[in-house]
């Protein structure tokens, strides 16, 4: 039920950290891949560090998911490479830490588009190549910040609660189509960006070690489980669903 072998999926901001490890996850189990950046050198690393693990014909492709005519020629490339697109994790995004009133217009508008309008554009540019291949799987990635609040990112928090609603919205549009639409809110995760976060919020480690009744951080191959599983045949009859990924964080009082 965990098989994909013969499936087309397509990874945005599957460089590194979370995204490769869906990647990863997905390539295990049989799919084709093309993953997606806006750091072509990041990308092409990522290519090659799937070569050496095994995982063969890999794509690497460079755009920017907030712009139609970019998230355009992406798609096309993976249809004239692949034939079509099957899966879709919609992953890219991007955050800048400070309080709401430092937030220039601009900042805010460019945080909303990175986490919510991509993660919209590219899931409409995927819908009709879906449509023609009998259906497909969308996997939108949200975060903790789509239940909680932030006092230091509110402009993602917003959009990470927006994907969670969006998600229920596709799901709802497009269950007809055979097109299931899920997503997945990845708690405190080991990553480059996590690092980050313990150096700018004192006791962060202990908070998320006290809180998480895991008793552990979440590593990247923990989201590439829930990837995998949302992607195959095995939640063919799921979605809507906002699926934390935490150790229990959100479960927590």
């Amino acid at each position: 039920m965990g098989e994909l072998t013969g499936k087309v999926a397509m990874v945005t901001g599957g460089n590194g950290g979370i995204g490769l490890a869906m990647a990863t996850a997905l390539a295990d189990a049989g799919a084709t891949l093309a993953l997606v950046g806006r750091d072509a050198a990041k990308t092409a690393a990522a290519q090659g560090a799937l070569g050496r693990a095994g995982v063969p014909a890999a794509l690497a492709l460079t755009g920017d998911m907030t712009d139609e005519d970019s998230v355009a020629e992406v798609t096309t490339e993976i249809v004239r490479q692949f034939g079509g697109l099957d899966l879709l994790i919609n992953n890219a995004g991007s955050n800048d830490r400070k309080l709401p009133q430092e937030y220039p217009l601009a900042e805010w508008n460019a945080l909303i588009q990175s986490n919510l309008t991509s993660a919209f554009l590219v899931s409409q540019a995927a819908y009709p190549l879906m449509v023609a291949r009998g259906g497909g799987k969308i996997v939108n990635i949200g975060s903790m910040l789509s239940i909680f609040g932030s006092a230091m990112a509110a402009p993602y928090a917003a959009a990470k609660g927006g994907v969670v609603q969006l998600t229920k919205s596709l799901a709802q549009a497009w269950a007809g189509d055979n097109i299931q639409v899920n997503a997945i809110l990845p708690g405190w995760i080991e990553t480059e960006l996590t690092v980050t976060a313990k150096q700018q919020i004192p006791g962060l480690h202990d908070h998320v070690m006290s809180r998480t009744p895991a008793g552990r951080w979440g590593r990247p191959q923990d989201v590439g489980g829930a990837a995998r599983f949302l992607c195959s045949p095995a939640a063919d009859f799921v979605t809507g669903v906002s699926l934390p990924v935490d150790g229990g964080f959100s479960s927590a009082i």
